[in-house]
């Protein structure tokens, strides 16, 4: 065989193999992240959190559903999920068989712009693009309110544009939470204001983590900023990362943890400041059923556990 033909063909193989990895198995590998995050007040006893996330769940994914459900045993003190639940109009009682598991554990919730809207089919390709596309064109509507009705069923709080203090584990938490941003969706002015004094803590909650959205909570004093929707790349590029995140955040930012504060997107390389609010964004569990592929950047869910700032 001419040497060119031999290397293309070798080409054309990896390249096989690679997709069949991407969609095979790497998709299908969750994985439990655990993050030590010093938010809390001095002398304070750690709180864990569940964060769950980007699941675009389909009718028949029974695989991933036993998985979040065995998460339970982890006896978190708090679960919050960023949205992205569902892919299909049937996958509502499929998203809430594999969270009930969590039914009596505090829980806050806001949505992603699948839970409102299915996915059209596009190239995975696109992925790798630069370019992220907001709003939702022709996209069919899916059962929102039956979602929400089941979650708030769990006893967890909707925290769409909304503020509330809880109690977790014994000490009052406070999160702020807005709408999708990458719809456009998110009313922060609804929520803004000084942290509640009597909270240990204020979390901020997103779907997407859009600077302007992470800006405001940083501002607010929120110490702890939790995101989805980036898929952490998807498809990355090993010993580099992501290449995108489908918004306007930094690829360094694309998944896990990191440090934010009010114009932390503009100062990317710097040194955060010591006030800096610590930011998690979770690679999220699923795909979209057009893009079933997933390279360098295994599903995920997070366990949080925040501690004193002084332990």
């Amino acid at each position: 065989m001419h040497p060119l033909l031999r290397a293309t063909a070798a080409v054309s193989a990896a390249g096989a193999l690679g997709l069949g990895y991407a969609s095979l198995v790497e998709r299908n590998a969750y994985v439990l992240r655990r993050f030590r995050v010093p938010v809390l007040p001095p002398g304070h006893r750690p709180i864990t959190v569940v964060h769950l996330s980007d699941l675009h769940l389909m009718p028949d994914q029974r695989r991933k559903v036993a998985w979040v459900r065995s998460l339970a045993d982890l006896q978190p003190d708090l679960v919050v999920n960023t949205g992205d639940n569902i892919s299909h109009p049937s996958s509502v009682a499929v998203a809430l068989e594999a969270f009930d598991a969590f039914a009596g554990i505090p829980g806050v919730f806001v949505l992603g712009s699948n839970d409102y809207f299915a996915p059209k089919p596009k190239n995975p390709l696109l992925y790798l693009t630069p370019q992220f596309a907001r709003g939702t064109g022709t996209s069919r509507r899916l059962p929102t309110k039956d979602l929400v009705a089941g979650l708030l069923d769990l006893g967890w709080t909707d925290l769409t544009n909304s503020r509330t203090v809880l109690d977790v584990a014994g000490s009052p938490l406070e999160l702020i939470g807005v709408d999708d941003p990458h719809l456009g969706y998110d009313r922060y002015e609804l929520v803004e204001g000084p942290a509640d004094p009597r909270a240990v803590l204020t979390v901020g909650v997103t779907h997407a983590p859009y600077q302007h959205v992470l800006d405001a909570m940083a501002r607010d004093r929120a110490r702890l900023l939790i995101a989805g929707h980036t898929h952490g790349g998807q498809l990355c590029v090993p010993f580099v990362g992501a290449l995108v995140t489908n918004c306007d955040l930094d690829t360094g930012r694309a998944k896990g943890l990191s440090r934010w504060w009010p114009g932390a997107g503009r100062s990317v390389g710097m040194p955060p400041p010591d006030d800096a609010a610590y930011l998690e964004v979770s690679a999220g569990l699923g795909t979209s059923p057009y893009a079933p592929v997933r390279f360098a950047c295994r599903p995920e869910a997070t366990l949080l556990t925040l501690v004193a700032a002084d332990a």
